[in-house]
């Protein structure tokens, strides 16, 4: 047979997905958070600590997270109660408060030896990088779930972005607030953002007895 008779055959790249758990990841659960909090503590892990509670506390995406300056929150030796940002994805700028726990940590970790000189918040220890990447951040949350027996591939570091939302929601149901703390410029947006049709769904259901 002539080669130019031949079928032609392309390779295929695998699916970046395969094998993956697509979709929404869970936000953590309040017991989860103080799970994980203990473990970076007893570890003395100040910049994970660091880096966790203001994950919590901003409900920034990872690619805002990672690009906080030392500016952003610290004021001479005091760091700020209130924060705000301007986001890549909107560049819309948010606000998030900051817990005096998480106060307590961050202002440990600027004023750290590591921290001298640095201009970002969370440097990164490759050279070649100024801060910490996303990619660098989603492998730390994988290793923050996995520590307390969750399953990494139900979490993400929207995960973290998620959980605090998730909880106020809970508790107020108050979608407007949820929908500023999250910076989204459509309420549309925060109800897929956090499932609450399906969530509100499931409440009623579980409320049904039969």
């Amino acid at each position: 047979m002539s080669k130019s008779l031949l079928p032609v055959v392309t390779t295929r790249r695998p699916p970046w997905n395969k094998g993956r758990l697509v979709g929404q990841k869970r936000p953590l659960q309040s017991k989860q958070v103080w799970a994980i909090r203990a473990r970076l503590e007893l570890a003395n892990k100040l910049r994970d600590l660091a880096l966790f509670n203001l994950a919590i506390d901003s409900k920034l995406r990872g690619c805002d997270l990672v690009r906080l300056r030392v500016n952003d929150l610290a004021v001479g030796n005091s760091i700020r109660d209130r924060v705000s940002v301007v986001q890549r994805k909107t560049a819309k700028p948010v606000q998030f408060e900051v817990t005096e726990n998480t106060r307590e940590v961050v202002s440990q970790w600027v004023s750290s030896q590591y921290m001298h000189g640095q201009r970002y918040l969370f440097p990164s220890r490759m050279h070649a990088l100024p801060h910490l990447s996303t990619r660098q951040y989603a492998r730390l949350v994988r290793e923050w779930v996995s520590a307390i027996g969750l399953d990494p591939s139900s979490y993400g570091t929207h995960s973290l972005r998620r959980t605090k939302a998730a909880l106020i929601y809970r508790k107020t149901g108050n979608l407007r607030a949820v929908q500023l703390l999250l910076g989204h410029s459509k309420v549309d947006s925060t109800v897929r953002y956090l499932g609450v049709e399906l969530e509100d769904a499931l409440s009623i259901a579980e409320r049904i007895d039969l």
